[in-house]
């Protein structure tokens, strides 16, 4: 069969449906990835192919402006999540309204058996429902936003849908969930388990990884937008918090801290106990880690959760809070969620010492890495979608003349 991916135009929000990919390849079906710009040169790291529709989002645009100076979104917005999922929602529902044309001509030339979008990609419904094909979501990880923005989105985008054909946003027929279910928010409607695969990129394996340690090893990652969004005073107070971290008398405790290049000299100076590298894939070196330090964002801390990793989680905007809070509730991990306590380096020192050090938050993230590996694998989900396109039987309407035709 074929194949239709789609994503809105976030690297981060194509990686974690890369393995279905993978899996689907492998089953001998053929796989096209659609998106803007912006995600090409991540769908061809992974060897998929893909078509390019439209500009570049240039998503920042829509964050930027409403920060002030040095100001990130923590200490703008506060402790900010479901509150504010209205404007969230319309964002992606606009994104949307403005694509689908574009993206239904494209998926037309491809005639698609299936369609498989990010939780977010309300297109990729459209697409499903003009064309009479399956179409399924897959989330991200832990998803307190989907289940409050959806209705948004069916309102905003109800007129565009009927002059499509359809009596409105269509549901998905399945909802793929990579997230653990003791870790999932639980408002989070039941979704199709699908066991998370690490993809954070490719990259050679560092010589450093096999180098011997004088103690414990950290992994400070605060993903792609943290530094872009003023994020550079709070990478110094998590560093300043390494300086004099000892590990029960074994030896300083060692931060590996990935940083883009183009931020590497706004670092400045820091600790003995703190290596600088460029972003790395995480799974070529968190098997050296014993915990790891991040922002909150689904692909960091899934990769940490299967890892079996304690982590330390620094929320800074929707639903990366609810990571923190669901990391602290398991016991695997610790949320500091205020900026006066992210800023603070004695908190966050404290924090990285209870989670080298209490047995309970590693016995916990044991448990979570666990359930990770029971889940079904990608390669079970995609014999299941199989069965689904098969026994989908209100396909090819007449709105869908070419794909009729073709039939």
């Amino acid at each position: 069969m074929r194949v239709l991916m789609t994503t809105t135009p976030s690297p981060s929000h194509l990686a974690p449906m890369i393995p279905l990919a993978w899996a689907l390849r492998a089953a001998g079906h053929e796989v096209l990835v659609m998106g803007q710009p912006d995600i090409q040169k991540t769908a061809h790291s992974a060897g998929l192919t893909s078509v390019s529709v439209g500009a570049p989002y240039y998503g920042n645009d829509s964050v930027l402006p409403y920060l002030p100076p040095g100001i990130r979104p923590l200490q703008a917005l506060g402790r900010n999540n479901k509150e504010v999922l209205p404007g969230a929602a319309k964002v992606y529902a606009t994104h949307a309204r403005y694509m689908v044309r574009g993206y239904l001509d494209a998926a037309r030339d491809w005639r698609p058996d299936l369609v498989v979008g990010e939780q977010f990609d309300y297109t990729s419904l459209m697409i499903g429902g003009a064309l009479g094909v399956p179409a399924v979501h897959h989330r991200w990880g832990v998803d307190p936003l989907t289940g409050p923005a959806r209705p948004i989105a069916a309102i905003f985008l109800d007129g565009l849908c009927r002059r499509l054909g359809m009596d409105g946003l269509p549901e998905p027929h399945a909802v793929l969930d990579p997230c653990p279910p003791s870790l999932q928010d639980p408002d989070a409607a039941p979704g199709t388990p699908i066991r998370f695969v690490p993809f954070n990129g490719v990259g050679t394996r560092p010589t450093w990884v096999t180098e011997p340690r004088a103690g414990r090893r950290v992994c400070v990652t605060l993903g792609r937008q943290t530094l872009v969004t003023n994020g550079l005073p709070l990478l110094r107070h998590v560093l300043e918090a390494f300086d004099g971290l000892r590990d029960e008398g074994e030896g300083d405790v060692e931060a590996v801290v990935t940083v883009d290049p183009r931020f590497r000299d706004q670092v400045g100076a820091v600790p003995p106990a703190v290596r600088i590298v460029d972003p790395t894939p995480l799974n070529l070196f968190l098997h050296t880690c014993d915990a790891v330090i991040h922002h909150g964002g689904c692909g960091s801390a899934l990769t940490a959760t299967a890892a079996g990793l304690p982590q330390l989680v620094l929320p800074q905007l929707l639903d990366q809070f609810t990571v923190g809070d669901g990391l602290a509730a398991s016991g695997a991990g610790i949320s500091l969620d205020t900026a006066a306590a992210q800023d603070d380096p004695e908190r966050v020192r404290a924090a990285v010492s209870a989670l080298l050090t209490d047995g309970g938050h590693r016995r916990a993230a044991a448990e979570l890495a666990d359930e990770v590996r029971s889940m079904p694998s990608p390669a079970q989900v995609a014999a299941d979608l199989e069965q689904l396109v098969a026994t989908t039987t209100d396909r090819v309407p007449a709105h869908a003349p070419a794909l009729a035709a073709a039939s």
